[in-house]
């Protein structure tokens, strides 16, 4: 339960379409009491099918100091650092937050031929907001043993931005040929609202040529902007580690006997 940000901004402090190109106003800044801050574009702070919200109940009971009492942004569709706890003041800005995580490395990609920031302008990289389209398989586990001829694959999948979730696809010979997953809950939220993940299914036959060895389950999602999950993680690799959303890759073991 919460309030919106641009009702906030609007109602509260006199802030909207016409102020923000008026004052030039280019993010909204979230300050925490634990001296964190962080930011987000004023774009989507006054989008109404944005969704900010700032959060001051969690089930139906005030918020708990661990998510953030007394207020808690919550801004769906971009890297959760964005939800500043502890929220005691909000800002509109022509800059964006200061601090390591908005201007610092901790949240921005940088090409996979940087190895050391000696001679990169850090805090003038764009910072990260939404996340790119994911997807993994939490069932079966890696290395786990199956029985039977078929597999029940289960997983989740995810876009930033609100981008739905259109189509999971599987695979047991590594891309060759797929299987479109049965997608489940999650799966009629608002294909451009879509906040939450999208929980899917999909029933694959092992290999025969691989029945009674090891072989390999893979997963990729395709989002609502129609774009699909890399197949490898080279060339997406980034010093920081961040948004490498290659295909999800589990490893299984078939028992014959």
């Amino acid at each position: 339960w919460g309030v919106s940000l641009r009702e906030v901004l609007q109602f509260c402090a006199g802030v909207g379409i016409d102020q923000v190109a008026f004052h030039d106003l280019k993010h909204v800044i979230f300050y925490g009491m634990d001296d964190m801050q962080a930011s987000i574009p004023v774009e989507k702070a006054l989008n109404p099918w944005g969704d900010v919200i700032l959060a001051y109940k969690m089930n139906g009971e005030p918020l708990p100091p661990e998510h953030g009492f007394p207020v808690r942004a919550v801004v769906p569709g971009v890297v959760g650092v964005r939800n500043v706890k502890w929220v005691d003041r909000v800002e509109t800005s022509k800059e964006e937050a200061k601090g390591p995580w908005q201007r610092g490395i901790a949240y921005k990609g940088f090409s996979p031929m940087v190895k050391t920031f000696s001679h990169v302008d850090v805090e003038n990289t764009l910072s990260m907001q939404d996340m790119p389209v994911q997807s993994a398989i939490l069932s079966p586990k890696e290395n786990a043993t199956v029985t039977l001829d078929s597999v029940t694959v289960k997983g989740f999948a995810w876009s930033g931005g609100g981008r739905g979730i259109v189509r999971v696809d599987v695979s047991v010979d590594e891309g060759k040929t797929w299987t479109t997953a049965e997608l489940k809950e999650g799966k009629d939220q608002h294909p451009y609202k879509a906040w939450a993940w999208t929980l899917w299914e999909a029933e694959v036959d092992v290999p025969e040529e691989r029945k009674g060895k090891d072989f390999t389950v893979l997963c990729r999602a395709t989002d609502s902007s129609y774009t699909t999950q890399p197949e490898r993680p080279e060339p997406i690799w980034n010093i920081r580690g961040l948004n490498c959303n290659s295909w999800h890759r589990v490893r299984l073991n078939h028992d014959d006997d």
